[in-house]
């Protein structure tokens, strides 16, 4: 293995990685590849179905009797106390001027025009206080079909004034809302996520040159991931707006803690190797076993999801985890190739100087402020290099050493408080609060539950087969409470050998209570009509959904924590570190969801949580969360092997304490970004995830980890030889200061 992860560093080999990535880069750029990936996002209804499921072939049903995905598009007029006669007439001046704009775009032959009807008249209120207008839009996979009439129709139609309020909403208007967030995602996400990783490498590195090379790295990660990711959506994986945003994120995070990583133990080298191919090579040598395996990890972890029943968690898996692994490789190969074509003086001001002492001062630094800054490089690394024996962390790990028992249990009972949180957990999130921001949709909604069965909006679909009882069906189903009507959808093609049925209910159909529903009138339409009728619509589509949420988080749950201890037994060559380490990262997520479900309800007042959150929150905490152990105990390991148990996870602490708390605030910080975007769900598993691998920084791995370790011993080792002769059995640690043996430097 060191062979091979050695290869960038050679002094012709990081010009052939270079430029090997930079081929790839621009070719595929030249390709259009990345804008490809884009274009096949699938946001539909299909891309988040549970591929079995009852509501997914009731989907395919509909289409096939109305000729395609229909869409109605909604549109409803109010007036509180009834609507006047110049009410009525300008809600006609309305329609008229959006059917003849439609009739004339669509003789023009603009596809999305062509695909919609005219709007006509399909219910007034009894109290005659409102109207609604209907109108088909054939779906065809393209966003344009959906969000060009839809558009246009709200700039023409919606909010008359004077007291009259107009709303265009239905399945089409809830469409376009949800197409418009997801396509805006990727611009707006990443130029967050980049720019606040911009500022973090300055705070970090505090260099106006180096920051330049990390986040040059991290963004080839980003456009390589998609060039490949078009290859992956060809090869059949389903990639949605939701993927996608957590893809970003996932490589821009996981991409810029690689690189952090293997920074440090470059840096760290420099100061003991006058020779920059010869530090790198050592670098790669031993923070490459950890990154491969934290990396290895997290692909690990990601691909459980491929299992999953949901086509949208599903899709998420393969792509997450090729998504870390080109930023794996791209931290691995073409970081290393950058550095060393850099050198030494990228870091400035703060250049690591070897055994040899400082360079001379570059001809730069002779003007003024630049001899200052240079001035105060140079104090700062003869103040500042690792040291294993001094420094923060090492004052932090001595701390936890006096009463490490104490410590640990301390650490334990905080994470079992924010635990019981779960308590508050809620799924109350629905798509018809799923935004921060009002968004034209909903409103409409609330506006038509006021004088309709709030139902009317988007009714079940009930397909009953060839030769079945359709009059039986719908008087079964007109028969549960909280169904308001059933009646037969208009939309069906002439010739269709089955009956579609509409069934509208008394509730908001994008409610809990809705798709508590949906079970009932399944029993009830089965009952009357036989086990091969079919219940859809956009109740039955979200009950399937959560139900088959709860299925995938029972089964890859367990498979997450197997797979992640196999890995941990393989890279510790232990069994009880990689059970302390599974059960502090199972306890931190548990504090981070508790933690985030009390946040959720008390501070930002939110209606719930999407079902689905558990799940992915699980697989990337875990995932994530093991990274900064892998980091910390691969050290730990080492130092054991010359300095005995203690002494080893004192030290280990020492020099990795910096560094991974640099990596968690940066992920931290990606996965934060993910508020910016207008969607609850984004803004939960953002703030979920970035609370809870700042807990693992900060408490787990620099607090309880250490603590349990320093508690336990030599044991945590067992059954390898570790956890016999405990190493280099306790050896005295060198005096702060002290160079390391020039045998013990070749270790490292």
């Amino acid at each position: 293995m060191s062979r091979y992860l050695t290869l960038p560093a050679g002094r012709n080999a990081k010009w052939i990685a270079f430029a090997v990535w930079l081929l790839i880069i621009v070719g595929g750029s030249a390709a259009g590849l990345p804008s490809r990936f884009s274009d096949a996002e699938q946001n539909d209804s299909a891309s988040f179905l549970p591929g079995d499921a009852e509501s997914t072939r009731a989907l395919a049903a509909t289409e096939e009797l109305q000729g395609g995905e229909k869409a109605p598009m909604v549109v409803v007029y109010r007036r509180e106390g009834g609507l006047t006669a110049a009410d009525r007439a300008a809600i006609e001046r309305r329609v008229d001027a959006f059917n003849a704009e439609r009739a004339g775009r669509a003789a023009a032959g603009e596809p999305p025009f062509a695909a919609t009807t005219d709007l006509r008249p399909a219910q007034e209120s009894p109290a005659g206080d409102a109207i609604i207008y209907t109108a088909e839009i054939t779906g065809d996979g393209e966003s344009e079909t959906i969000l060009d009439p839809v558009g246009r129709a709200r700039e023409i139609l919606s909010d008359p004034g004077g007291g009259l309020e107009g709303k265009v909403t239905g399945p089409a208007g809830f469409g376009a809302d949800a197409i418009e967030v997801f396509e805006s995602i990727n611009g707006t996400l990443i130029l967050a996520a980049v720019s606040l990783v911009f500022v973090l490498l300055i705070l970090i590195y505090r260099s106006p040159i180096f920051l330049w090379i990390p986040l040059l790295a991290v963004i080839f990660a980003e456009i390589g991931t998609r060039i490949v990711g078009w290859g992956v959506t060809e090869a059949g994986v389903t990639v949605n707006g939701q993927s996608s945003a957590i893809l970003s994120v996932l490589v821009l995070g996981a991409g810029t803690d690689y690189a952090l990583l293997l920074v440090s133990r470059y840096r760290e080298e420099l100061h003991r190797h006058e020779d920059k191919h010869e530090a790198m090579v050592l670098a790669l040598r031993t923070a490459g076993p950890a990154i491969l395996a934290s990396g290895s990890t997290v692909i690990a972890a990601l691909l459980c999801l491929s299992v999953a029943e949901v086509n949208g968690t599903s899709g998420l898996g393969p792509i997450g985890a090729m998504g870390v692994f080109v930023a794996m490789l791209s931290m691995l190969t073409l970081l290393p190739a950058v550095l060393l074509v850099a050198g030494r003086r990228a870091f400035w001001p703060l250049i690591p100087f070897g055994p040899a002492g400082a360079p001379p001062p570059s001809r730069i630094a002779h003007l003024p402020v630049l001899k200052q800054m240079d001035a105060w490089g140079r104090r700062w690394e003869r103040s500042h290099q690792a040291s294993e024996t001094r420094g923060f962390w090492r004052r932090v790990g001595d701390r936890v050493a006096a009463r490490p028992r104490a410590v640990g249990i301390g650490g334990i009972a905080l994470l079992a408080g924010m635990a019981l949180g779960l308590l508050n957990f809620s799924t109350g999130l629905t798509q018809s609060n799923a935004y921060r921001d009002e968004v034209e949709s909903i409103a409409g909604q609330e506006i038509l539950a006021k004088s309709f069965p709030a139902g009317a909006n988007a009714p079940l679909d009930v397909i009953v087969p060839p030769g079945g009882d359709a009059a039986a069906v719908r008087a079964a189903v007109e028969q549960v409470a909280g169904v308001a009507e059933v009646r037969p959808n208009e939309a069906v093609r002439p010739g269709a050998d089955r009956t579609l049925l509409a069934a509208v209910l008394e509730l908001d159909p994008y409610s809990t209570a809705a798709y508590d529903l949906v079970p009932e009138v399944r029993e009830a339409a089965k009952g009357a009509g036989g086990d091969d009728v079919l219940v859809g619509g956009a109740s039955a589509v979200e009950k399937d959904l959560r139900e088959a949420a709860a299925r995938d988080t029972t089964l890859i749950v367990p498979m997450t924590l197997v797979v992640v201890f196999l890995i941990l037994i393989v890279l510790l060559r232990a069994l009880v570190a990689p059970l302390l380490l599974i059960g502090t990262v199972i306890l931190s997520f548990a504090a981070a969801l508790g933690f985030g479900a009390v946040v959720f309800d008390v501070i930002f007042g939110f209606p719930g949580s999407d079902p689905s959150i558990p799940l992915f929150a699980f697989v990337f905490l875990v995932a994530l969360g093991i990274d900064y152990n892998i980091f910390l105990m691969a050290r730990v390991r080492e130092e054991t092997q010359r300095h005995g148990t203690r002494e080893g996870m004192l030290r280990g602490l020492a020099v990795t304490g910096g560094v991974i708390t640099s990596a968690g605030i940066v992920l931290a910080g990606t996965f934060s970004v993910l508020a910016v975007l207008p969607l609850v769900f984004l803004t939960q598993i953002g703030f979920v995830i970035a609370f809870g691998v700042l807990l693992d920084t900060f408490l787990v791995r620099s607090v309880v980890v250490p603590a349990l370790v320093l508690d336990w011993g030599k044991v945590v080792w067992w059954p390898s030889r570790l956890a016999r002769d405990d190493g280099g059995g306790g050896a005295a640690p060198r005096p702060s200061g002290e160079p390391e043996p020039e045998a013990a430097v070749s270790a490292h």
